[in-house]
């Protein structure tokens, strides 16, 4: 596991180019939306999130796609943050996801907070390994990890 710590307070997703703050799970300027934030927690990363009525696959259980979705920003957001941990005054690149993988461990109630919780397991200039948990009413609901490569802006935003 890479050691990386808290810079501020401030959302991981907060401290991203305006241009990057318009994703469906994350973005703060999406207003349909997640609206996932996450902030460090000593070595990892930790997000909480209320999953609403709309978000079922059956009643009572969340969606598997929202899980993923989820798990998908926490860790992208945590594989940017430990990025820039060290070039906090850069923000010419981020690192977006290349694979995705989660398992489902048991259904996740739809009437309790979800808390995400990441750590970077591997990290190298262009690539960085991040796992997940996602909990619900402290249980382990479902897992993932993502392997996230750096891009230039440019290469997947439209700048004017």
């Amino acid at each position: 596991m890479v050691e990386v710590t808290a810079m501020n307070n401030e959302t991981i997703q907060d401290q991203w180019p305006e241009q990057a703050t318009f994703c469906w799970g994350c973005g703060r300027n999406n207003e349909h939306g997640l609206q996932l934030k996450s902030y460090w927690d000593g070595e990892e990363t930790v997000a909480i999130w209320t999953p609403k009525e709309h978000h079922l696959a059956f009643p009572g259980i969340l969606n598997g796609g929202i899980i993923a979705t989820l798990i998908d920003c926490h860790t992208t957001g945590t594989a940017n943050a430990a990025a820039h941990h060290e070039l906090s005054d850069v923000d010419h690149f981020m690192y977006v996801t290349s694979s995705l993988s989660v398992k489902f461990l048991k259904p996740t109630p739809l009437d309790k907070p979800i808390t995400l919780r990441a750590r970077v397991e591997e990290k190298s200039e262009n690539r960085i390994r991040v796992s997940c948990d996602l909990y619900s009413d402290g249980i382990k609901t479902a897992m993932g990890e993502t392997v996230c490569v750096r891009v230039g802006l440019s290469d997947f935003l439209q700048l004017e």
